[in-house]
């Protein structure tokens, strides 16, 4: 089943957090450890046994496919998709590669990195029987602010706007979809994938799988700091994490 389901990498932001190293480069070729992100995410996806990347791009997204190409170097398929003239966010970038995509696929961000297990998740999505599957993790506030209900294993509300109480995890940056969740997007239109979600969420069609493992992201000069000493310390070897 993983090999034949692609992922999608969201990498069409502007990174501005991340200024002014990104103002020349795309978040994607931001190096950690003395390589390029992306290149530790492409390494962690083969060894989950993905075959095939579709890297959602805008800004300055041709550098990554200079520097990836058509990704042979690293054991797998690698396709582009360019939101084009304006930047499509999110959903819209999705929506737009739905093409190379095909019926059901994993999707996580371009700043993330997620050393958990596919095939879990991927069964996980097959038993719920719904058109989206969501990672959490218990977060309890601790990486950022947490904007998951999960009770019972099921999740009861998402969103990044309106807190409650009873929200104690946090969207892992790791889901899975049928391709018909973004068929009602007009084509070429900005939207936020955070927003397809929540609606989800609220009319019970997402499925919830909570992992253990903490997230690890690029996004902010902190994160990168603190992957980069951990990926130089050897205290996340990708070959022997959750394995």
């Amino acid at each position: 089943m993983i090999k034949a389901m692609p992922v999608a990498i969201l990498a069409g932001g502007l990174a501005t957090r991340l200024r002014p190293v990104t103002e020349k480069i795309p978040k994607s070729l931001v190096e950690v450890a003395g390589r390029p992100f992306l290149a530790r995410q492409l390494e962690w996806l083969r060894g989950q046994g993905i075959e095939r990347v579709v890297l959602c791009v805008g800004h300055l997204g041709e550098q990554i496919q200079a520097a990836f190409g058509d990704g042979a170097g690293w054991g797998l398929r690698l396709e582009y998709s360019f939101d084009g003239p304006r930047l499509l966010g999110t959903g819209g970038a999705i929506r737009r590669a739905l093409d190379r995509l095909g019926p059901e696929f994993f999707v996580m961000y371009g700043d993330s990195y997620l050393p958990v297990p596919f095939a879990p998740v991927a069964e996980a999505f097959a038993r719920s029987g719904r058109p989206a599957l969501m990672t959490v993790y218990a977060n309890e506030g601790r990486y950022d602010t947490s904007n998951v209900w999960l009770e019972g294993g099921e999740i009861k509300r998402y969103d990044k706007r309106d807190r409650l109480p009873q929200m104690r995890h946090i969207d892992f940056g790791f889901c899975v979809f049928r391709d018909s969740v973004f068929q009602s997007l007009p084509p070429d239109t900005p939207a936020d994938l955070a927003d397809l979600l929540r609606d989800l969420a609220a009319r019970q069609q997402l499925a919830g799988y909570e992992v253990r493992q903490r997230f690890y992201e690029i996004g902010s000069p902190a994160g990168l700091a603190e992957l980069d000493q951990l990926f130089r310390s050897g205290a996340l070897p990708p070959s022997t994490i959750n394995h």
